[in-house]
Order: C-alpha cells, then structure tokens, then sequence
C-alpha cells in the first residue's frame, strides 16, 4: 500500500476531497440532466436524493467489507475509474435511457408516470458510479488508519475533506459551470477530475497500463460524443439551446412563430406570433383582464406580469392597448429576459425585473390595475406564489377596481385537482372569482377582483374598436363562469403543488396515450409500430 504516491496521506486526503467533490456535482447535474423532461420539481429532487442516498450507503457497505477483504489500494482507484468512464457517458448516453424508459413505461403503467419514469432512470444512470464513489470512506479509513491510537483524527480529517470537497461541489456546478459550458461539460469536467485521481495513483505504481489507457480512451470518445449533445437530439429547428442557474431553456422557430419551452416533452412557455397579433394560446384569453379593469383607453394604467417569460403577454397588451403607459414584468431568470429581447422583440418601454416574484410584490409599494400571475416553472408551480398569503399580497398591490389573471395550466375537472386548490385559495381572498376555459389548449384563465367587474364586460367588450379583439372577448364573455369554492385551502405551511401538479400530468399522459394502449392490446407490439410507421 506504501508504494508510490500513497507513501504520502496527502494523496488519500485528495481522493477522499475529490470524491465527495463529484458525488455532490453528479447530483447536481442529475437534477439538471431531469429537469427538461420530468422537470425541477420537489419530487424529482425527493427521487434524486433518495436513489443517490441508496447507492452511498450500499457503497459504504461493499467498500469496508472489500477493504477488510483485501486491502489493495489497486481495488479502489479501479472503481474510480469505473466511475469516472461511467460519468464520462451519462451526457452522451443518459438522454436515451430516459427516453427509453418513458417510452417503456408509458404502455404499462396507469399511474404516476413521471415519478417511476424518474426513479427508474436515476437507478440506471447514477446508482452504480455513485455506489462506486461510496465506497471511497471505507477503504480510505482502511489505508489511513496505522493504530487505534490517531484512528480518530484520521477519520475526522477524511470526513472533513470530504465535506468540504462537498461544499465546493455543490456551488461550483450551480454557480460556475452549468451556467458557463452547460450540464455535458459539467459532468465531463468533474469526470476528468476522477480519471486524473485515478491515473496518478496506477503511473505512480506502475502497474494496470492498459485499464488506465482504456479508461482514457473511453473517456475521450464520450467527451467527443457528448460535449455537444442536445437534450432535444431529435429536434432541427433550435435557433437556441441552452441553460441558466435557473432552467433549461429552448428557443424553437415554428415557420410562423418563436417558441420558447423550458422542457423538452412538455408545454410551451412563450410564444412570439412574427406577424403580429393573436397567439391561440391562454395569452389571448388574459387580454379580457385589461377590459374587466376598464384600462383599455386609460393612458395612467398599469399592469404587472408576474413569470414574464419572454414577454409573450406584455408584447400583446402594448398591441392591443397602446393607450396603457406602463408595463413591467417580474422575470427570476435573467437570461429569459435575454432571450426575450434577442428573439422575442420584447418591446423597449416594458421594464423587466430580475426577481421571485413574492419577493418582488414583499420590497414593492406599487399599486396596479391588472396584475397577472403565471409563474409555472417547468410543469409546476412554486409553492411560495400559490398560498393564501401570496394572493393577499396581490390584493394588496391592486388598484381599487383591478384586476388579477391567473393562468392555470393542466386543468382538470377533479374535484381535488391542483386547479381547485387553487381556485379555492384565490376565492378565499377575493370575494369575485370567475374563470373561462381556453378552447384546444389545457389552460384556464381566473379573473378575480374585489368588486364585481364582469357585469358589464360585454358592453365594455362590444365598444372595442380593434374587431379582432372584440370578437375575442365575446367569446371570453360566453365562456366565463362564476366559481363556487369548494373549501380547499394551500397555506405558506401546506401547499403540496407537486404532488397535486404530478396528479393532473398523469391525468393528461394517460388521456394522450389511451388510443395507443388500445391498438397495443388488440393488436400488440407489431400493431403499434406499425401505427406510429416503424416496421
């Protein structure tokens, strides 16, 4: 064990660093690798945190039993190398095993799809290099420990290295890397780290020539594949791809529109008509809020997005009521805004600040007309700004006679659905609630105020002068319907919007694939690729 570079505890002190370094960074960018296709949500990381727990401790176990085997510091750098080629090819290899298990799932299970569609493919991707790394502690303690008389000290100082190698780990990707050169490189970047450990310990000993030249061979061949991989891989017309601290973020040219999506399977988060005008999408259907106010014509109105996005609703209201002089939006992810103004044509009077937006509303002292909440991450809602104490402080930023439009995605008729919560919340602090469904899109639009706005909206709608408009807000006005609380309540102390939010996809999942599933039971496996052209 004395040979070469282990002559010196300095180097086990390293290895001990180094690999609490990349568990904390492969579990970084495991939730990264996730997000874009069962997004960002509590219960992803819940899954994250759990399989990676699973496989240090399984780690921990195999490691001190294999230590007390066979003591050959020869094992553990071989592991390290293992896991470093394994890491190596998670960018390269990790989209398809995701896709892979969707596409298996998705004809066999009736529920909860993206929670075993997450788990299983965390087990398959991160469970065997993290197992690998596990057993780092225990066959360190095994090498480091020359009598019971400093065995104490030597196993503090590991667990301090390996704390702190932590530390580094979990800021260094959030805040320097993902940000900087994306997830691929992040992975391959601290795959590098424990594949240089591994190397100095076999060149030092002078043995195991051909697994360390393996182990770097494999490690280029994924560097070259996997450096530049798309989450998207099947799509060709990105003009953008890319990722902030807070998303993964895609721009799509659709021929006749620019689409921004901050998930690669599901939903669009803001759309850019290139020829102006209406989008077919809840936007639209959130123009009706101007003309409940009764700002359409007012030059000293104001209106506030909270989730600007790209600015999809700020860009239509200085459309359709130009009359309107100020316009601002809250937007928490800086490079949004960036790409608003890039490819969106944010327009130049409306101000956007980088922000949550409660925190906004807390440190803010204006008051609003309309103030518009649609601040859905990925296919969730921030739990902060979907409580009865968030809607207070709206109501509280409002003008007399305002207005608040709250887009509720991923409706569902259910009784105990995430829209119901909500819409109870918001009816618990406004005494007028009424919500309109948007036709062919899974959105409903709620408009709340303190007064009673919508009685005469039709008059207000028929006096528009933009028939374009007008026309719309007819059918608005058709579709509105007063909402009667069932009594569900989400508090800063209980919101369980994940959970609820994964009920409604599964619902929508389920709805989508039923056709499927039929032809693959009457006609089984050749029907249905013969139905989707494979075969």
């Amino acid at each position: 064990m004395q040979a070469g570079i282990l002559k010196s505890r300095f180097y086990l002190y390293m290895t001990e660093f180094f690999a609490g370094m990349s568990v904390m960074a492969v579990e970084l960018g495991a939730s990264r690798l996730l997000a874009p296709y069962f997004s960002s949500s509590q219960i992803v990381w819940t899954i994250i945190i759990g399989t990676i727990m699973i496989a240090m401790a399984l780690g921990n176990l195999y490691g001190g039993r294999s230590a007390d085997k066979d003591p050959n510091p020869d094992r553990l750098y071989r592991r390290v190398l293992i896991a470093a080629v394994w890491i190596a090819a998670i960018p390269f290899l990790g989209k398809y095993v995701i896709l892979g298990v969707s596409g298996l799932l998705v004809i066999s299970v009736e529920s909860a799809f993206l929670i075993w569609a997450g788990f299983l493919s965390c087990i398959i991707i991160f469970v065997f290099p993290l197992f690998l790394l596990g057993t780092t502690t225990p066959s360190l303690v095994k090498f480091t420990v020359d009598s019971l008389d400093d065995s104490g000290s030597v196993v503090g100082r590991l667990n301090a290295f390996n704390t702190i190698g932590s530390i580094i780990g979990t800021f260094v990707p959030t805040f320097v890397t993902i940000p900087a050169v994306g997830t691929a490189a992040t992975f391959l970047i601290f795959s590098g780290v424990l594949l240089l450990l591994g190397l100095l310990y076999f060149i030092s000993a002078r043995r195991r020539a051909v697994v360390c030249i393996v182990s770097a061979l494999l490690f280029v061949a994924f560097s070259v594949f996997g450096a530049g991989s798309s989450f998207a891989f099947w799509e060709d017309d990105l003009v953008y791809e890319g990722e902030s601290v807070y998303n993964y973020l895609q721009v799509r040219d659709d021929g006749d529109k620019i689409v921004l999506s901050t998930n690669v399977l599901f939903g669009v988060q803001s759309v850019m008509e290139k020829d102006g005008g209406l989008t077919g999408y809840y936007y639209d259907y959130a123009l009706a809020a101007p003309v409940l106010a009764d700002i359409a014509e007012d030059a000293d109105a104001s209106i506030l997005i909270l989730g600007m996005g790209t600015g999809t609703y700020a860009t239509q209201c200085r459309e359709y009521f130009p009359a309107i002089a100020k316009i601002e939006g809250v937007e928490i992810d800086e490079k949004i805004t960036e790409l608003a103004q890039e490819y969106f044509r944010l327009p130049e009077n409306v101000s956007v600040t980088t922000a949550d937006g409660r925190t906004f509303l807390s440190v803010s002292e204006q008051r609003y007309d309309v103030i518009m909440v649609d601040a859905y991450q990925d296919i969730t809602i921030p739990f902060q700004m979907s409580s009865v104490e968030f809607f207070t402080l709206v109501q509280e930023h409002l003008n007399p006679g305002g207005v608040m439009v709250v887009n509720l995605n991923m409706y569902s008729d259910d009784a105990d659905s995430i829209n119901s919560y909500l819409c109870d919340t918001i009816s618990a602090v406004f005494p007028c609630v009424q919500t309109v469904d948007v036709p062919y899109n899974s959105n409903r639009e709620l408009f709340a105020a303190e007064t009673d706005v919508f009685s005469d909206f039709s008059a207000r709608a028929e006096a528009l002068e933009n028939a374009e408009l007008r026309s719309l807000m007819a059918a608005v006005a058709q579709g509105l319907t007063p909402y009667e609380s069932g009594g569900h309540l989400l508090t800063d102390d209980r919101a369980p919007v994940e959970l609820l939010g994964m009920e409604v996809i599964d619902e929508l999942i389920q709805d989508e694939l039923s056709y499927y599933k039929d032809i693959l039971r009457e006609d089984g496996v050749r029907g249905l690729l013969g139905e989707i052209g494979v075969g």
